[in-house]
């Protein structure tokens, strides 16, 4: 596991389409479904990373609080599972379905995905607004695996509530904080390391 922060990528960057396989439906999973969205967040995450299964009861908690709301929420695992398979996307659907998630789990086996939107991480948020520019990117909150502090899921849900309320999302950001996204050999970005 190597200690990894996400990239920050530029507040007002347009969000990048795809098109991935939903691991629960096995649907097709577009960026244009969520335009009639207020928000849009996309989360990159997997299955065996002790960062997001600190927070994955957090992750249940948000995707049931706004079920009803306006806001649109994807996760996309970008992992290499030939080095990796506890990734893989049956283990992604053992896992949304343990937590009864209400999004879909989307697989990038490309990894084309997560170098559009510059993830770093596993987890990594990206919070866009209704013309699907970004507004929020960082932290779930400060909480860490043994750090003690609790799993509130604070500065994600502050930025959402500020955008589905139509106000400014605070610019004071802090990176997200995990275990890197496991490249394909010679497929790592140049932003990465």
């Amino acid at each position: 596991m190597a200690l990894t922060t996400s990239t920050m990528l530029l507040l007002g960057t347009k969000a990048p389409v795809f098109k991935l396989p939903d691991v629960l439906s096995g649907q097709l999973i577009s960026l244009t479904d969520y335009t009639k969205k207020q928000a849009i967040l996309v989360m990159f995450i997997c299955q065996h990373c002790p960062f997001v299964k600190h927070i994955k009861t957090q992750l249940a908690q948000l995707s049931s609080d706004y079920a009803n709301s306006n806001l649109g929420v994807i996760a996309i695992s970008s992992n290499d599972v030939s080095n990796h398979p506890d990734d893989a996307p049956e283990y992604l659907q053992a896992m949304a379905q343990e937590l009864s998630l209400t999004f879909p789990i989307c697989y990038d086996e490309s990894q084309e995905i997560a170098k559009a939107y510059t993830a770093a991480c596993t987890p990594d948020f990206f919070l866009f607004d209704a013309n699907q520019q970004l507004v929020y990117r960082g932290q779930l909150d400060d909480s860490r695996p043994s750090n003690g502090k609790p799993v509130n899921g604070k500065d994600l849900r502050a930025a959402i509530e500020a955008v589905l309320a139509g106000k400014a999302v605070d610019g004071e950001q802090k990176p997200s904080v995990g275990c890197n996204i496991k490249w394909k050999p010679g497929n790592a970005p140049s932003y990465y390391g």
